[in-house]
């Protein structure tokens, strides 16, 4: 009789220590849903832009008309975006943040100018990309007046001191 209850406690245990590793893992794998839309400093809508986390899992792309929605892991606060004809963005965005908008710069070639007046000119346009995404709210494009992440301007040429 002991024999039987000791066999019975046994699958007991084995039950409970699955149930508890499956409740475990969930936990970790949890996953947050983040929507948002990506224009370009001119307020135009930008199809395809590829969005990734970690710098290198693509998580999504933006549709037709500059949409996005992706799934993430709950403890991500850093998302990347990239296209061609764009510098690419990354922001650090707030744990309550599920709406994110973003205004990418357009790149261009500037064969005639050093790579240090390119920077100089480049971040002079990032000063200006809170103006450009309160008028796109203004303009009904972006549903949210002021962006809920942290942007910073990443030099591409210069070293910064």
């Amino acid at each position: 009789m002991n024999i039987g209850k000791r066999k019975n406690e046994n699958k007991m245990k084995k039950l409970l220590f699955i149930a508890l590793s499956i409740s475990a893992c969930c936990l970790y794998s949890q996953n947050k849903t983040i929507k948002g839309r990506v224009i370009t400093n001119n307020l135009e809508t930008m199809p395809f832009v590829s969005i990734s986390i970690n710098d290198t899992i693509e998580v999504g792309k933006t549709d037709l008309n500059s949409f996005f929605q992706v799934d993430i892991p709950i403890s991500e606060k850093k998302i990347s975006f990239e296209s061609v004809g764009l510098y690419p963005t990354t922001i650090e965005f707030e744990s309550k943040c599920d709406k994110i908008e973003v205004v990418m710069m357009l790149s261009g070639a500037r064969e005639s100018i050093s790579l240090r007046r390119a920077e100089r000119q480049r971040r002079k346009r990032y000063k200006k990309l809170p103006e450009i995404h309160k008028q796109a709210f203004d303009k009904g494009i972006f549903e949210t007046k002021c962006a809920c992440y942290d942007r910073k301007f990443e030099s591409f040429y210069l070293q910064e001191n």
